[in-house]
């Protein structure tokens, strides 16, 4: 049972690997075939694409890596679902009794303690925790080239920014698809 799972897999990730390919070939020819419009052109469309697709595949590879290791470490937070957020934000349907104890007896001290220890305050963990995905190196190598890129075509006046731009979105969609499939079918 578990080898068939296992090959079931396999073949799903090459199932994956070929249409990851498939694309990345063909934008890639795509992006070649502007060479004969000029080099300027094809430059400019080759380092924006590589730039934002690197940066979204690295980005999302930083950020799956994240949740995996807090769900392996079993930090997850108890949370409501996500309908409920969005039609009761404030709990204010909730079964839940709010108090337990007659009106008269409640303190208003302790309720204002209650409340202000619900208040999330500053905390390191949290921090520490989205600048684990943040300062990745599958995020900031990505971005190192965008910047390098960038000064190179500058310094060699080769720049051009109507090119460039939307190059970058062509690169951002690409790898948006390819980081999507490669996410849901790792689940």
């Amino acid at each position: 049972m578990r080898l068939k799972n296992n090959f079931k897999m396999m073949k799903m990730m090459m199932t994956i690997t070929k249409k990851t390919i498939k694309l990345i070939v063909v934008a890639e020819i795509f992006i070649l075939l502007t060479y004969l419009i000029s080099f300027k052109f094809f430059i400019n469309l080759q380092i924006a694409f590589l730039s934002s697709f690197i940066i979204i595949l690295g980005s999302m590879y930083a950020y799956q890596r994240m949740v995996k290791s807090e769900i392996n470490t079993q930090n997850i937070d108890e949370k409501r679902d996500f309908y409920d957020e969005l039609e009761d934000p404030h709990e204010l349907y909730d079964e839940t009794p709010i108090n337990e104890t007659p009106a008269e007896e409640l303190d208003l001290k302790t309720i204002v303690n209650e409340e202000k220890k619900k208040i999330k305050i500053f905390n390191f963990g949290d921090v520490k925790k989205s600048a684990k995905a943040g300062v990745s190196l599958f995020r900031l190598i990505p971005y190192l080239f965008l910047i390098l890129g960038f000064i190179a075509l500058k310094n060699n006046e080769l720049l051009d920014i109507p090119i460039y731009f939307p190059s970058l979105l062509i690169g951002i969609i690409i790898g948006y698809i390819i980081s999507k499939d490669l996410v849901e079918d790792s689940d």
